[in-house]
């Protein structure tokens, strides 16, 4: 049966966070010192993580699953995790292009020890590959990582390249005064690597809350300034997928913006969140969590865990209405949540 929202959204991509840990500071994601860490034994293990893709992908025909953190790799083992979630398929009479195959598997890394697992990832059945790089200027990647990895995250892109994931896109988060000026080299950079730039809206998900509207840098800003020097044309409706996308008329490859404060596109949001702890999300700014560890480590059957994904999804809301009176920002910030 298909997992359908009160607004006729079908639930159609997983995101589970695996761990709150991560070996980077990022300002828009975390504070320099004072996290609080999940004890170990909160975070979900990977038979639940498991046993939870599972319900998902058997009883709700769920075809994508993203695992991101906190920072993924800092997991031990996580290609064993991978080797598990790459055998779940789409039963065949499933309204998905993937019915009778696999699901899509994908990871968000901050790219900073990949070359030590990328081989191992592509080889346990990971499909595809979001790496991080919000500046290519060593002083500057410090400033915003507060660690000075930008060699292993260069060295991390090279290695999923040539192991063979495809596709490699590159998340680019963009603020206004501190890397709005690296739009055009980040986007060369793309190019010359042949691989996705994607470009991020600043979202009001800081660990500090100073996030401001005037730090955003929109979507038209962005494609407008990489259209001077080097012409685009949009590709076809995204559809469910979270950014837009634009080809290079010179054949140069794509680039793609996610204007997730500027454009919402909440219409088509076909997702749902899964925290390293357990808690089920309909949205990224959800104020509200439904406990599946609770449910999973108090004997729960599968039956009463689907229940309750049914009902969570249930009260999944419109949109985020980040910009309007009504927006409430979310208690977590975004290595809390799940990127």
């Amino acid at each position: 049966m298909q997992l359908i929202d009160p607004f006729g959204r079908t639930v159609r991509d997983l995101r589970i966070s695996i761990t709150d840990r991560c070996n980077f500071r990022c300002a828009y994601c975390m504070p320099e010192e004072g996290m609080a860490w999940l004890d170990r034994k909160e975070i979900l293990t990977f038979e639940e993580i498991s046993r939870l893709a599972s319900i998902c992908v058997g009883r709700f025909d769920v075809d994508s699953i993203r695992l991101t953190g906190g920072e993924p790799t800092v997991r031990a083992h996580l290609p064993v995790l991978v080797g598990k979630l790459s055998q779940l398929k789409v039963r065949s009479g499933a309204d998905s292009p993937r019915a009778g195959k696999k699901i899509d598997l994908a990871l968000t890394t901050n790219g900073a020890t990949l070359r030590l697992l990328a081989n191992e990832l592509k080889t346990a059945g990971l499909e595809r590959i979001n790496i991080s790089l919000d500046t290519l200027q060593s002083e500057k990647f410090f400033r915003i990582t507060r660690r000075d990895h930008l060699t292993n995250v260069l060295d991390g892109i090279d290695a999923a390249i040539h192991a063979g994931f495809s596709p490699v896109k590159i998340n680019a988060v963009i603020q206004r005064g501190v890397n709005d000026d690296e739009i055009l080299a980040l986007a060369r950079f793309g190019r010359e690597k042949q691989v996705e730039i994607r470009f991020i809206e600043f979202m009001p998900l800081d660990a500090q809350g100073e996030w401001r509207a005037n730090s955003v840098v929109g979507q038209d800003e962005i494609v407008a300034q990489i259209n001077q020097v080097f012409p685009l044309e949009q590709v076809a409706a995204r559809g469910a997928a979270p950014a837009d996308r634009w080809r290079y008329l010179d054949g140069g490859g794509t680039v793609g913006v996610i204007p997730s404060v500027t454009k919402p596109f909440c219409g088509d949001c076909d997702r749902v969140r899964l925290t390293a702890e357990g808690q089920f999300r309909t949205c990224l700014f959800s104020t509200t969590e439904f406990d599946l560890r609770a449910k999973l480590r108090g004997g729960a059957s599968d039956d009463a865990i689907a229940a309750e994904i049914e009902r969570a999804v249930g009260t999944k809301w419109a949109g985020h209405a980040i910009g309007n009176v009504t927006f409430v920002r979310p208690k977590r910030s975004m290595s809390q949540i799940g990127g």
